[in-house]
């Protein structure tokens, strides 16, 4: 580690990473431009762009970056680079610069990334793929610079791995935001599906001569629903976690009364309002999980940040924002 250099770009460092576990999967992707339009304003764009990709935008130590390798960072995705304004690819160069400097600073205290961590990734990689539709991805070809943020991944979590949060640290923060954990008015929400109005109508009949019981023993044998094993019971919702069409009905019904008969995309749904919750102030020890999660981020957020703010007053760094594919803009700009 070259701690007696100290170079930074342009007198600014790019903003500190703060983030959480996965630390860098926060990548906003961005397609290449490459001025491939018609006539001479395009081909001179075109010279312009091909120039621009070879020149360095960082160096860390005695590695070196250019606008290629920060297209590339960006290609991890699929948004469009040309969609996004200068200030949100500035901020995204700055997590560029911060990846690096800790993917420098892993490999100088001799992190590695072992053969069933990276066997692990690329599994991870081919469910993922077949998740998207993207069956032509090869378990063996990872995306461009994957395994490097694999293990600034490692690196950060061997960082703040430590961190923790002790019961007097939630008490406090609950004390100070009751008024986050206060909770809407709730319903418990069960529901029977079938694929024919039809059927849903024949459903209906059934039930307005019994009560819960037949409701339950229809959803069991009956429902198509992916809750049908507990017969119907969908769980317990406020205003906004479902459907807008579905709300207005189901928020209507009186405690214990069924709908009438609903058309979805899905099917056709009867509904039946089991239990209204009013609004209450969840207790210390039911905001609790919430709050440690809080926390934790935030912790986790400042530890990397003072930590990663060390690298960059140790390391030899410079960002040379003056040749990026952008006008960059900093942030007290």
């Amino acid at each position: 580690m070259c701690g007696n250099k100290r170079v930074h770009g342009r007198g600014k460092r790019p903003a500190a990473l703060l983030a959480v576990l996965p630390i860098l999967v926060l990548l906003l992707a961005a397609a290449c431009g490459r001025g491939e339009g018609q006539g001479p304003v395009s081909r001179v764009a075109g010279i312009v762009q091909a120039k621009l990709r070879g020149r360095p935008v960082l160096r860390v130590e005695k590695s070196e970056f250019v606008n290629a390798d920060f297209r590339a960072y960006l290609d991890a995705t699929d948004t469009d680079a040309k969609s996004l304004p200068a200030e949100s690819l500035s901020r995204l160069f700055d997590r560029f610069v911060d990846e690096k400097i800790l993917l420098e600073a892993a490999r100088e205290r001799g992190i590695v990334l072992s053969e069933d961590e990276k066997k692990e990734f690329l599994a991870r990689l081919a469910v993922d793929a077949i998740s998207a539709s993207e069956p032509g991805r090869s378990e063996t070809a990872p995306p461009e610079g994957a395994f490097d943020r694999l293990l600034v991944e490692k690196y950060t979590f061997l960082v703040v791995r430590d961190t923790r949060v002790d019961g007097g640290e939630v008490l406090a923060y609950y004390e100070q935001n009751k008024k986050d954990f206060l909770l809407q008015e709730r319903i418990q929400v069960s529901q029977i599906l079938v694929d024919t109005e039809e059927k849903a109508v024949s459903v209906l009949r059934r039930l307005e001569r019994t009560g819960e019981p037949e409701f339950r023993a229809i959803a069991l044998e009956e429902s198509l629903g992916p809750e049908s094993s507990k017969k119907g019971v969908m769980g317990v919702f406020q205003p906004g976690d479902l459907p807008a069409d579905m709300e207005k009905v189901i928020f209507a019904l009186d405690e214990g009364r069924t709908s009438q008969v609903v058309e979805s995309a899905y099917g056709f749904h009867i509904f039946r309002l089991d239990r209204k919750f009013p609004p209450a102030l969840q207790t210390e020890s039911e905001a609790a999980p919430e709050i440690q999660k809080r926390i934790m981020a935030q912790k986790m957020k400042d530890v990397l940040a003072a930590h990663l703010g060390g690298l960059k007053d140790t390391l030899s760094w410079r960002a040379l924002t003056e040749n990026l594919f952008f006008t960059y803009q900093r942030l007290d700009e």
